[in-house]
């Protein structure tokens, strides 16, 4: 599959699919408390996509080849779970960490963003840095976004924070293009070294989604046939923006009244 660049039209539609989908993330925010379990955040998340917004859960009833149809509308990972934890009715507990994926489909077009959430507003040193970082390295990524620049300076702007903090990349899973597809070329890896890959041209999207973890960055999965956990169950965190590549730099376009500030270090 090649790489597809949007026409202005494409973009519009783009941007309002991608505003949507962080409207769902300020929408649930205030939900994520102790006791409340994720298979009634999914509940909640998906009423307010359909009723409220009219989007699409982009997720339910998702089944790329060798994967089993996903049962929810939302992905929530909890602790030591990387991605694509299936919301179930675990309660959440004081100090859990936890991601909420996000993805939206209003007019045929995909926007899709994830953020970490502390379940209480008290957790450990380690957990609150380790969700702090994460985002740092989202945006390290982002920035390295331009015309004319290669894949692999994004990827590599994320190692380097993210290993110059004590952590570890997961390798196996990488941010995507996005459009009319849920995933579409190019793979976004988020490890590499700069000046290679494919070069950024405006008019191409894709997602940036860090999963960094505490410990080793080996995962293993789930008998579900999506849950990913980290491998020496150290706890891991994942941050995710939609990205336009624009003739002078880049647009995030899943920011959203809600979303938490950019970093300091970008202007």
């Amino acid at each position: 599959m090649s790489i597809t660049i949007k026409t202005a039209k494409e973009i519009e539609k783009m941007r309002v699919a991608g505003r949507l989908t962080g409207e769902v993330l300020d929408y649930i925010e205030p939900y994520v408390l102790p006791g409340v379990t994720t298979a009634e955040l999914d509940r909640l998340c998906h009423d307010y996509m359909v009723d409220v917004q009219g989007t699409i859960p982009a997720p339910l009833h998702y089944a790329p080849p060798g994967y089993p149809p996903y049962p929810k509308s939302i992905c929530a990972s909890i602790n030591h779970q990387v991605c694509h934890g299936v919301p179930n009715e675990r309660a959440l507990r004081k100090g859990d960490i936890v991601n909420l994926d996000i993805t939206v489909i209003k007019d045929d077009y995909h926007g899709d963003s994830s953020r970490m959430f502390i379940v209480g507003a008290k957790t450990s040193i380690l957990a609150r840095r380790l969700c702090a970082v994460s985002y740092e390295c989202m945006w390290h990524g982002i920035a390295a976004v331009g015309p004319h620049r290669r894949l692999g300076d994004i990827g590599h702007a994320i190692q380097r924070h993210a290993e110059g903090n004590g952590f570890s990349v997961v390798r196996e899973f990488c941010g995507h293009g996005i459009g009319l597809g849920f995933h579409e070329e190019p793979q976004v890896l988020h490890y590499g070294e700069p000046g290679t890959g494919i070069e950024l041209l405006p008019g191409m999207t894709f997602t940036i989604e860090p999963m960094i973890n505490a410990g080793r960055a080996a995962v293993s999965e789930l008998g579900d046939g999506w849950t990913i956990v980290t491998r020496d169950r150290s706890l891991s965190a994942q941050w995710e923006h939609t990205v336009l590549v624009t003739e002078r730099g880049y647009e995030v376009l899943t920011l959203s009244a809600g979303a938490p500030p950019a970093p300091p270090f970008i202007v």
